[in-house]
Formats: structure tokens, sequence, C-alpha cells
């Protein structure tokens, strides 16, 4: 007894591994999630029924013949059918594997035909009141054990004479319903991995998708620097931006305070990512309206900063470098609130225009900011950049520095201010050896000639 129980389990066992196999690679199908998901539910009703009278066929094929009766996983098939395809897919599952079931013969062929149709059709049924109920593996569980018993049932009732169908019952009860069962929840979890895995790339891509277009929405929000714009031959002006993730919190801005004078702003918001992103279009916006509207840098960053804390339920805050250049005189007016000071080139020689910071805007409301005053000459260099810059690192974790970005200056007196920020952006990929990008790296050049 117990060797003959030990090969039906194993030839039960072999047969539901394929069905398994088959199962999750037609579950990772492109053009089934494709049936399923389209507007006609009569095509993957169709399909359901029958690749599960194809599987039902190949569990009568590898059954076991015994008293005129065939131990299969036959019921697997319209279980499937029925679990995915309603009870349309569900029967003709049971029709298909059903009607082959007859073709063999045996004392139990009539009642494995009633029995697998109408299990195809009751796991339909059962599918299609409770759709989010029947995928979970251990209901699957449940379920199947009952169809299978159900199965048995059936014998015991269809098959003359009783003693004989109680016999075949009792030998193969066992191995149908423990494999069966095991099988087509094995099968359930495959499904119901697969779907998980496909909505979750699915949920990827889209977000991918939306990123790209924030991406691309960043970088129309950057000033667009062409040869009419900003339109003043004495200046030659460049900016680059180039984020750790899609899109990031800094930015470089460049606009008219009115005719004589153009504000010129970097900024590093704290945080990476979509939040920093949305952040900073924000502060853009607000800078540009309040420099606008006052005209003086102190008392316009003042109100910048209490507008952005007002509405600041991400506890964010940037780090700003704004200058406010007179073309008639080319005085700077400066200020800094919290960034790392910029490069300046005078007279051929480069070093940090360091100033007493400044807080952080954003972080605390009534700060006060200090302006500070240059004037620029013909030839001079301004050097704006965020810490994407300074910090960017080896991957033995060596910052690239300000001594290294100090020395890029050193003989770009003929340069122009695009050439200036491709000789530091290739110093720092030269730095860093292709190690991945930590943080946004931001630069914006301008140029007196």
């Amino acid at each position: 007894m117990l060797t003959e129980l030990n090969t039906m389990f194993s030839q039960m066992i072999g047969t539901i591994a394929v069905i398994l196999l088959v199962s999750a690679f037609v579950g990772t199908s492109d053009h089934v999630s494709r049936l399923r998901e389209g507007d006609d539910p009569w095509k993957y009703a169709l399909f359901a029924g029958v690749l599960g009278g194809v599987f039902g066929i190949y569990g009568n094929i590898s059954g076991i013949a015994m008293d005129g009766a065939i131990l299969s996983v036959r019921d697997t098939g319209p279980m499937l059918a029925g679990f995915i395809g309603g009870p349309y897919g569900g029967l003709l599952a049971g029709l298909i594997c059903g009607i082959h079931r007859l073709t063999m013969g045996g004392i139990t062929a009539g009642a494995c035909v009633v029995a697998t149709c109408s299990i195809g059709l009751m796991c339909g049924l059962i599918a299609q009141k409770f759709p989010d109920y029947v995928f979970k593996p251990y209901r699957a569980l449940l379920i199947s054990t009952c169809m299978e018993a159900f199965h048995l049932l059936v014998v015991l009732v269809m098959v003359k004479p009783f003693s004989t169908a109680y016999g075949i019952v009792t030998r193969i009860a066992i191995p149908f319903i423990v494999v069966n069962s095991l099988g087509f929840m094995l099968m359930m979890t495959i499904i119901r991995y697969t779907r998980a895995q496909r909505n979750i790339s699915r949920e990827r891509n889209r977000l991918q998708s939306e990123l790209e277009v924030a991406r691309v929405i960043q970088y129309s929000l950057l000033p667009q620097i062409t040869d009419t714009y900003p339109g003043r031959k004495e200046l030659d002006i460049s900016g680059y931006m180039e984020p750790a993730k899609e899109v990031g919190g800094d930015f470089y801005d460049m606009f008219f305070v009115d005719s004589d004078h153009l504000a010129l702003l970097i900024g590093d918001v704290s945080g990476k990512g979509v939040p920093a992103a949305l952040f900073m279009a924000n502060a853009k916006i607000t800078l540009q309206n309040v420099i606008r509207d006052l005209h003086k840098l102190s008392p316009a960053l003042v109100v910048a900063n209490n507008a952005l804390c007002a509405r600041n339920e991400a506890e964010m805050f940037i780090t700003l470098w704004v200058g406010i250049l007179d073309l008639n005189t080319y005085e700077l007016t400066y200020a800094s609130a919290g960034h790392n000071p910029p490069v300046i080139v005078q007279g051929g020689k480069a070093e940090y225009l360091r100033t007493k910071n400044s807080f952080v805007l954003a972080g605390m409301k009534g700060m006060v900011y200090k302006e500070n005053t240059l004037t620029l000459n013909h030839g001079d260099v301004l050097y704006l950049y965020t810490d994407g810059v300074t910090e960017a690192d080896t991957a033995e974790h060596e910052l690239y520095g300000e001594e290294r970005l100090l020395k890029c200056f050193e003989n770009t007196g003929e340069m122009s201010a695009e050439q200036i920020i491709q000789t530091v952006k290739a110093s720092v990929d030269e730095f860093v050896s292709g190690n991945d990008q930590f943080d946004d790296m931001t630069m914006l050049c301008i140029k007196l000639l």
C-alpha cells in the first residue's frame, strides 16, 4: 500500500510540476496580460477555457490507470480556467478535458465528465462572485480541497456497483485530494505573484514616464540663455544643471529686475527628487516676484524667507546665493543665505568671494539678510555653483573640494563662460572616475567681456 501511494504521489507531482512551469510562463506573457485587460472578456474566457482544457488533457494522459479509473491532476485545468476566466471559461475547460477523458473509457469516465464540468463551472461562479477572495493561496487550497472531495462524491454516486466505487475512492482519495489541492494552491500563488510583479512593473514604468515629464518641466523652468537673452553683448553667461536623480532641488536663474538691473541666482533645496523639485519651483517663483517688486535685495530676501516659511509643511530649506548686477556701473549687490562662496576671477587671479553667510531660506521666520557690493571690470568672471561640485566624491569617498575647483580657473582668460563650465565638469568627472553622482550639480558662470 505504501509503495502504491509513493508511486501515485511521484507521478502526480511530476505532472503538476510541468503544469506549474507552463502556468508561470503563461502568467508572465505580455500577450496574455493584454488579453486579460482588454475590452472583450469573451476572448479571455475562451483563452482560459482552452488553456485549462489542455492542462486537463495533459493530466489525463499522465494519469495512473487503476481499476477502471484514472488517477490524475485533470481537475486543476478547469479550476484554473474558472478562477481566471469565469464560469464560461471553467465550463469550457471542463468540457474539453472531460470529453477527452470520456474517450479513454473506464468505469469512472462518465462521473469524471460530470465532476470536471461541474468543478470548472463552480470555480468560475465563485471567482465571479468573490474575485478578490479566491486568489489568496490558503483560500485556493480550501476551495480546491472541496472541489476534489466533490469529485470523489460524484464517483460514489454515479459509479455502480457502490462497492466498486467505494473501493476506488478509498484507494485514491489521499493522493488525489492532497496533490490536486496543493498543486492548485501553488498555481494560484504563481499567478498571484506574476500579476503583482506585472503591476509593480507597470507602476514603475508609469512613475518613470511621469519623472521624465517632470524632468522636462524642470529644465523648462531654467532661463533659456541664447544670443538674444539676456541680450547684452558685454555679458557672456552659461548655465549647467544635472540632478542626481530624474529631478532635483538645485536651480539657477537669471532675470531682469528692470531694464538696467539683472538678477543672478543659484540655490540648493535640502533633499532630492520630486519633493525638492516642487519646493524649488515654488522658491524660484517667490524669489522672482519679491525681487522684481521690491528691487532691493535685503528686504526682498526677508519677504521671500517669511513666505517660504509660512507654507513649508515639508520642513525643507534652501541655500541661496543671489546678486543684482547694475548694467550701467557693473556694481554687483549680492547676498548669501548659507550657500557656497562663488569663485571670482579678477585680473587673472581666482579666489573665493567669501562673505559672512546669512541663515538659509525657509529655515526660520524673521531672518535678516546682509547685502554686500562688488564692482566688476571687463574680463572678470563670476562662477556660481552648488555643493554637488565640491562634494563630488570618489569610490573611496574622497571629496573633490574647493582647492581642486579653484585650480580650474588658472588658465581661463581666453575661455568663454560655457568653456569654463565644461572645464570644471571635465575636472570633476576625471576626479570621480565614474563613481555615481550623489548630489545635484549646478553651475552658473558670468563673464564680463
